[in-house]
């Protein structure tokens, strides 16, 4: 459809015809019977006709109802406008790949790319337009169960996976039947919720908000987002939705900003228990004055913009405008022609979990899991005859993750069945051992337990938190395991030495006690759908672990929240022989130091780092400085490994941290082969936010250093002139 038919099309609309495409309604609204959602129709003040306006709905399941609804829909509106079908498309629509932090630890937005295109020809054949993806809300804190869904602590990784994923969902032409709309969240700092619970306040400088949690919102921008979400949270004060200062002038001035905005689900409402507004008529007044376009799931629009409008108190050329964004991302998918999108219940019975899709889902979960600790017990032996599973998690299929979409745990392999699919020969004994909950203290299988790890020649011991526990409104303040899953542990270690520990959970925990006695700890997230095949590859050595963590692992919960790039401090603890010093910053009872760290991961093979060369020592702004360093595979298996490189400031006038990455890359090497790792420094990656909030670089010394967190290999000095 042509920009003028557009014009043609909204200059036809009533004012009420207008307010309601910016509606977004659950789709139960339209798949139950009234008597059903007999409250939610009063409660919005919704009837026969409203609900025939409505611009989009949410939560779709198939395409079978998707079809049925947008064909009643277009017999019933006049206007023959099709609705827009979007849905949490988080890490997978039916084929799960692992949730995002867990890939984040690839450290490869190419394979980020790839399990978003899968996601994308799946969901769009599911009916789907657009995604209510990438999150890249920059987190610190573990307790905060939202973690899961992220990318991690560093501005940098976040930026390049959301930006991946945007540009993979959406494809090159919105209207191709396997591409989606993206939409990115939650702006702004939600990640920074106070004590790292799930909503709360968020307090934070200017100066840290734009140096740390705005980037990635901005380079998911810059690749083309189609849409964004204001956060649930207040920063300094002021709920994002009604957040005039980042809504307009960052959002739109500074950032130039054109697309649409789409509330948090009933976050115009909540403007009201926030305290803000004083009734529902207020809170879509500033909602729309901040320029939220679509109200989700709450009433105000419907109920209260079109008397706003006519009471001069709100423009109808602004409500124009944004129902044009709506009409236009409607054209660009290419609803007028095909209001379907070529959604089809055979296609999505066919292309979702096809053999390709598991592969890609495999490989995923096996590049996202990273090898914590190892005294030589992994790999095991393919060769292994009598292999104890032991654990909450040996035999369960609960562990694809939260917000997975149509993903079906019964569709999850399990360890059982990937070790048992991998090692046919094999005698595999399967011992719960205890449960997954922290208020589970029945040692009744623990016996039961020992006994499997006595007999057996190798344990696979499988610990981790119910996949219920992350994810969003699940914070904790005991990031742990459960004591009776280390108790568990102990005793199984202490029967056979040949244990390897494998960790399903969706934040970092702390696992000091684990890590005295582990062998062996590999961490896998929630892998999602093929969870137990890359489980067995990875510990039988048919896959090499190259997962880095994108997350520090605290020893104690009481150092949340812990980061790597951390500001310098005037009294920073100086000594490493374990000598207690009073007058610094540090805590006396397990030190500052996480106990694994940002970038963190070992491999099965051994990788040696040359020095770093720089191809000059100084340099001017309008020039580059070029990198270089020659990694070697000095082991005796194929591997990848993931080369970071770290900036430091040494002088500036605001405190710079102790370290940021400024770039990554992840290189394959055969035994003996060797690569130049090269990269590219300019003056922009210099640059920091000043104490007045302005983006600059000084003059003066820095370091660059190729390592992971505080564990730098390399160091080398030049000077920006």
């Amino acid at each position: 459809m042509k920009k003028t038919n557009l014009k043609k099309l909204l200059a036809q609309m009533t004012l009420e015809e207008k307010v309601d495409q910016l509606l977004q309604l659950a789709s139960m609204f339209y798949t139950k019977n009234k008597t059903e959602i007999t409250g939610p129709i009063n409660h919005f003040g919704l009837d026969d006709e409203s609900l025939t306006r409505v611009g989009s709905l949410l939560g779709t399941m198939h395409a079978s109802d998707v079809i049925a609804i947008q064909k009643k829909h277009l017999e019933e509106d006049r206007n023959k406008i099709p609705m827009l079908f979007m849905r949490d498309v988080i890490h997978g629509f039916r084929t799960i790949y692992p949730v995002p932090l867990g890939l984040s630890c690839s450290f490869d937005p190419d394979l980020a790319a790839e399990c978003s295109r899968m996601a994308a020809k799946e969901a769009s054949a599911g009916g789907i337009h657009l995604t209510f993806t990438p999150m890249v809300d920059y987190a610190r804190d573990a307790r905060w169960g939202r973690v899961m869904e992220g990318c991690g602590e560093d501005p940098l990784l976040a930026s390049r996976m959301g930006a991946a994923q945007v540009k993979a969902f959406q494809g090159d032409d919105l209207s191709n039947h396997d591409n989606i709309a993206a939409c990115v969240k939650h702006f702004a700092a939600y990640g920074g919720a106070e004590a790292g619970r799930d909503y709360n306040t968020v307090e934070i400088s200017e100066r840290v908000l734009r140096q740390y949690y705005l980037p990635a919102y901005k380079a998911c921008i810059d690749a083309g987002v189609t849409m964004l979400m204001p956060s649930f949270n207040d920063i300094n004060g002021v709920p994002s939705t009604a957040n005039k200062w980042l809504m307009n002038k960052v959002l739109r001035r500074e950032w130039g900003y054109k697309g649409l905005v789409i509330s948090d689900y009933n976050a115009v409402g909540e403007l009201v228990v926030h305290g803000v507004a004083k009734d529902m008529r207020e809170a879509a007044k500033l909602a729309f004055e901040c320029g939220v376009d679509i109200e989700m799931m709450s009433p105000a629009y419907h109920k209260h913009l079109a008397s706003l409008i006519k009471d001069g108190e709100l423009d109808e050329k602004q409500l124009d405008r944004s129902v044009m964004k709506v009409l236009r991302l409607k054209r660009d998918l290419g609803l007028f022609e095909d209001p379907y999108h070529g959604a089809s219940q055979e296609k999505e019975d066919a292309i979702c979990l096809s053999s390709v899709h598991r592969e890609i889902a495999r490989r995923a979960a096996e590049e996202s899991a990273v090898l914590l600790k190892n005294d030589g017990t992994l790999p095991l032996s393919l060769e292994t005859k009598k292999i104890a599973l032991i654990g909450p998690f040996a035999d369960n299929n609960a562990i694809k993750g939260s917000w997975a979409c149509s993903g079906k745990d019964e569709e999850t392999c399990t360890v059982r069945e990937g070790i048992a699919e991998l090692l046919t020969d094999a005698e595999i004994t399967v011992a719960r051992g205890c449960g997954d909950t922290w208020d589970d203290n029945d040692r009744s299988g623990f016996d039961e337990a020992v006994a499997a790890a006595k007999a057996a020649d190798a344990v696979v011991l499988c610990l981790g938190e119910p996949q219920d526990y992350s994810g969003e409104g699940n914070c904790r303040t005991d990031i742990g395991l459960p004591s009776l899953q280390v108790e568990l542990a102990r005793a199984v270690i202490a029967a056979n030495a040949n244990t390897v520990v494998v960790l399903f959970n969706g934040r970092p925990l702390t696992l000091t006690r684990l890590d005295e006695i582990a062998p062996a700890i590999l961490e896998m997230w929630y892998p999602g759908t093929e969870a137990g095949r890359a489980v067995a590859d990875l510990i039988f050595g048919k896959a090499n672990p190259c997962g880095k963590l994108a997350m520090s692992f605290p020893k104690s919960v009481g150092q949340c929240p812990i980061y790597y790039n951390y500001y310098r401090t005037g009294r920073p603890k100086q000594r490493a022989d374990g000598v207690r010093e009073r007058f610094i910053s540090n805590y006396i009872d397990c030190g500052n130091q996480p106990l694994y760290f940002f970038g963190q991961g070992l491999s099965y093979t051994e990788f040696a780092y040359d020095e770093i060369v720089l191809d000059k020592s100084e340099m001017c702004a309008d020039e580059t400085l070029k990198v270089s360093i020659k990694i070697t595979n000095t082991g005796k298996l194929a591997g990848k490994e993931t080369v970071q490189f770290y900036l430091c400031d040494l002088v500036s006038s605001a405190v710079s941290p102790v370290q940021e990455l400024i770039g990554f890359e992840k290189i394959y090497l055969k035994p003996g082969e060797s690569k130049i790792v090269t990269l590219d420094i300019t003056e922009p990656m210099l640059r920091f936010w000043n104490a007045e909030n302005k983006h600059v670089s000084e003059a003066g010394e820095f370091t660059v250093s190729v390592g992971y967190a505080d564990h730098m290999k390399s160091t080398k000095k030049f000077t920006l002139k």
